[in-house]
């Protein structure tokens, strides 16, 4: 609030008083203070960071390797199988640590970027070319060898496309379809994947440069910004705008990527070879996870788990019809995508070749692109508007 030097006041009299006749016995009026409007917001962010930082993103990916080790044991029970249950529930294990993950992609940086963990878990698309080349040619599997290879050989798709089959008629595979080269490379996979998703939970919790015992973990530095030696982050605003752009990235992943790149821009020039997760059927699962990732950030929880801050307290204090309408928009966007099966449970890499099938992907990239401009036109802008309490 601005005040008047007794010049301008006496100035403002004048005027008053000339304006009235100039008349000595007038009652002067007082001048109007102006007013700058205040167009910030306060909000003390530690509470939010730490949240975020430990029950959703190391939780996370502490839940990943969890996932990892039950895979590994899924696996390893295939070796001399005979029984089909054995490679149902192999199935259902991978499906398990796709969710963790896929959830994960809405916080895709640090040591999962860093350590190249990302590509070594889930490059796509899938080289089934050197795959049939490997298990025609090589001797044996085992864990460190296959971490040699290209990663396109390697991670949860190599995986998916041994425990399914090719996905083109259907999603599942008798256990009298796998050979046993297939079992041992399965297994020797899950033990990779395994052994990386320790990695990205160390990284988080332990030291993030796995090389440099001294090096702090990284939930450290992200929860701890601008303290000594943090190197990464020099503030909780860096912080908060580190966690808005994965948001913004995956929700453009998946609207601009994993959806429209296979979709075409026409029912002839839809391209099944593009959809990622075709050969178990589990692409709409995925993406519903990509964004249902996207809202345990901005809720600051895990679906179930009690409220705790997230980006939405943030957004909040600033503009509390805003809040409300990006967690809407959220949430209409992961039933969007849930509702391209529509009510025969059908699978994307068939949805986007059916007429009916396709005015609901629209629906979803509609909901996914209404969800990104929110978050980059209304959200970001609110970072030069905050004020750290």
């Amino acid at each position: 609030m601005k005040s008047f030097t007794h010049s301008a006041l006496a100035i403002a009299l004048i005027s008053v008083l000339g304006a009235c006749g100039g008349s000595g016995s007038s009652e002067p009026v007082a001048p109007t203070t102006p007013t700058t409007p205040d167009t910030g917001f306060s909000f003390a962010a530690t509470a939010m960071i730490t949240n975020l930082t430990q029950d959703v993103i190391v939780t996370g990916y502490a839940d990943l390797a969890a996932k990892g080790s039950e895979l590994v044991l899924a696996t390893q029970k295939l070796i001399n199988s005979t029984s089909q249950a054995d490679l149902v529930a192999a199935q259902d294990a991978w499906k398990a640590a796709r969710q963790p993950w896929e959830q994960g992609e809405s916080h895709i940086f640090g040591p999962v970027d860093s350590l190249s963990i990302d590509p070594h878990l889930d490059s796509w698309p899938l080289n089934t070319t050197d795959l049939n080349v490997q298990l025609t040619t090589a001797a044996g599997f085992d864990a460190e060898t296959i971490k040699s290879w290209n990663d396109d050989v390697q991670g949860f798709h190599t995986m998916e496309y041994l425990l399914f089959g090719d996905g083109i008629s259907d999603n599942t595979k008798d256990i009298s379809e796998l050979t046993v080269k297939e079992r041992e490379y399965l297994i020797a996979l899950a033990q990779v994947f395994h052994d990386h998703a320790k990695t990205l939970d160390d990284a988080w919790q332990v030291s993030h440069k796995p090389d440099d015992a001294n090096a702090k973990p990284y939930a450290e530095l992200l929860s701890q910004p601008g303290v000594a030696g943090n190197t990464v982050y020099s503030s909780e605003l860096a912080v908060i705008e580190e966690l808005i752009n994965g948001m913004i990235g995956i929700v453009d992943e998946v609207g601009n990527g994993k959806i429209s790149d296979p979709f075409g821009d026409s029912i002839t020039n839809a391209d099944t070879s593009k959809v990622e997760s075709q050969y178990s059927w589990n692409s709409l699962t995925d993406f519903a996870n990509n964004i249902q990732g996207v809202r345990n950030v901005y809720q600051g929880e895990f679906t179930g788990n009690a409220d705790k801050q997230g980006l939405k307290d943030f957004v909040n204090a600033a503009d509390a019809n805003l809040a409300v309408r990006v967690a809407s928009e959220i949430d209409d966007a992961i039933i969007k995508i849930q509702a391209i099966s529509g009510s025969n449970n059908m699978p994307f890499r068939q949805a986007i070749k059916d007429a009916n099938g396709r005015v609901r992907i629209q629906t979803a990239i509609d909901a996914l692109t209404k969800l990104k401009a929110s978050l980059e036109s209304d959200v970001i802008p609110l970072l030069s508007k905050w004020k750290p309490a």
